[in-house]
């Protein structure tokens, strides 16, 4: 049976039943992948929606958890943010939650959705501590029926803090994809998140560099707003892969907007971009299951 999902019950969670339930879960997604940046406004939240309708369009089974708990933003971007949230009783009693889909009129595979926007109304803050935030978190990754996934994407908050920390030693991540921008200030906090990653061993980890250039309305021709190359020098320092770059392109700021992922918009220099970042990720993901060695994308030109 369904009825409407209940609110977050977050001083009855307990600690052991819900990792385990996360454990159960994770078994069942062939790969687990956190978009993270070292600080806000470098748009993560849009890279993690079009990575993840770009892997729909290919035909994987794809879902993805906003977990940036305070400014959540995946629901809007992927069109599913008046969707009602049900839930399904299940044998031993509990309830769990029924993610609102997307398919984009079949454009894609059903993309899953869950996020903290959907249980709170819009002008409501969440003004929780950070232990308050990272169980919530986990209990939308432990609660919700997934089913079987060929990718789970994380949209974790900026930074590097106490919630992505528990998060990722709670997931078993198979790759991190940190989100930057050119410019040097942003590069400072990216290697953070980029050190962070390494050091909880996460398997693969890689830069996107979003805002690479603006496409002028004019000529067409790339404005390098930001600087230029700056994605790319990080990656190569740290010693990790460079997926590639993004451009701002207005059309993404309307698809956003109207819950597009500008990556379905095949004529753009920006879905063009998208779908070779994901072409390079899956490669480099099944090449390292598989056990072979897969090319070093830090080292193409």
């Amino acid at each position: 049976m369904t009825i409407k999902a209940p609110t977050l019950n977050i001083g009855g969670l307990g600690a052991d039943p819900l990792t385990q339930r996360i454990n159960e879960k994770q078994e069942k997604w062939t790969y687990k992948i956190a978009v993270l940046s070292g600080k806000g406004g470098v748009g993560k939240s849009t890279v993690a929606v079009n990575l993840a309708a770009a892997l729909a369009k290919k035909g994987y089974f794809v879902g993805i958890l906003d977990a940036d708990i305070h400014g959540p933003n995946v629901a809007k971007m992927l069109g599913v943010d008046r969707a009602e949230v049900l839930a399904e009783k299940m044998e031993d009693g509990r309830f769990e939650m029924i993610p609102p889909m997307n398919d984009f009129l079949g454009q894609t595979t059903p993309i899953k959705v869950m996020s903290m926007g959907f249980l709170v109304p819009d002008d409501q803050p969440i003004i929780w501590r950070g232990a308050l935030v990272t169980k919530a978190i986990k209990q939308l990754l432990g609660d919700v029926n997934w089913g079987s996934l060929d990718f789970m994407i994380i949209d974790f908050p900026p930074g590097t803090g106490d919630e992505i920390l528990t998060v990722t030693q709670t997931l078993k991540l198979d790759a991190a994809v940190i989100v930057t921008t050119p410019q040097e200030v942003a590069l400072l906090d990216t290697g953070k998140a980029v050190n962070m990653m390494k050091k909880m061993e996460v398997p693969y980890v890689a830069v996107v560099e979003n805002m690479s250039y603006l496409i002028c309305l004019h000529c067409g021709g790339e404005i390098d707003i930001f600087g230029k190359g700056g994605g790319k020098k990080l990656a190569e320092k740290e010693g990790v892969d460079f997926l590639g770059g993004i451009p701002i392109d207005l059309k993404a700021r309307e698809a956003s907007d109207a819950g597009m992922p500008i990556v379905l918009y095949e004529d753009t220099v920006a879905a063009k971009a998208f779908m070779e970042i994901v072409d390079k990720l899956v490669e480099k993901l099944e090449a390292m299951r598989g056990g072979k060695e897969a090319p070093d994308e830090s080292k193409e030109e």
